[in-house]
């Protein structure tokens, strides 16, 4: 972890990194893991818009996968993937593939802690969530078309209002909270994983739990 001077906004996230515990994540992902799993990591990737007058967004960066991929197609995403034998950590992992997916520069980027790890069985992967900050953000864009369609920076404030917040339904019977944010729909692990870090750092907003949507 990089030794820097972290803005004050950054402060619920932190804090979390340091006190989160697994049972804080597991009320939709199991804690063990069903049989063999491979190492993933992402990236929560925050940084502040106008930061200079202390008033800026607050946004967080989002993939949205390739339609034609063999795992999760078309599913919003942070950026990441599976962490290789030449990744020093977890947070080397997340960095790598989020340069790999969307060509950011790695320079800009500041790790600042890690939240514990979640298993998500229907890929097989056990997947370390990693918390940076965007310190110097750059151009970013899709560098492979058949793996990444679109890279969004979305703005934590359209992703507490309330009017954006509703649960996902799956063919398959599970549900997930979900957002409706920069033209995508979030849902699932993605989904998940900002419904927890969200109301752990005190950002959410009430919203109503009876609005559905079905995904095949």
């Amino acid at each position: 972890m990089n030794r820097v001077e972290l803005p004050g906004w950054l402060a619920p996230l932190v804090d979390l990194a340091g006190t989160i515990q697994p049972a804080d994540l597991m009320p939709l992902v199991p804690l063990q893991p069903q049989g063999e799993t491979r190492g993933a990591a992402v990236l929560l990737l925050f940084w502040q818009d106008g930061a200079e007058d202390g008033a800026g967004d607050i946004r967080v960066l989002l993939i949205q996968r390739a339609a034609e991929m063999r795992a999760h197609a078309g599913q919003p995403a942070f950026p990441g993937g599976a962490i290789d034998p030449t990744d020093t950590d977890a947070s080397a992992a997340a960095v790598r593939e989020a340069v790999e997916e969307t060509g950011l520069d790695p320079g800009g980027v500041e790790v600042f802690g890690t939240l514990p790890d979640l298993s998500v069985p229907v890929s097989g992967f056990t997947v370390t969530p990693v918390l940076a900050w965007w310190r110097d953000p750059s151009p970013v864009t899709p560098v492979d078309l058949n793996e990444v369609a679109s890279v969004h920076q979305v703005r934590v404030a359209d992703l507490v209002d309330p009017a954006n917040r509703l649960i996902a339904r799956h063919i398959s019977g599970r549900q997930s909270p979900a957002f409706e944010v920069d033209g995508i729909l979030v849902w699932g692990f993605t989904a998940f994983v900002l419904d927890r870090v969200l109301a752990l750092a005190g950002w959410e907003l009430p919203w109503s739990q009876d609005r559905f949507e079905d995904i095949s």
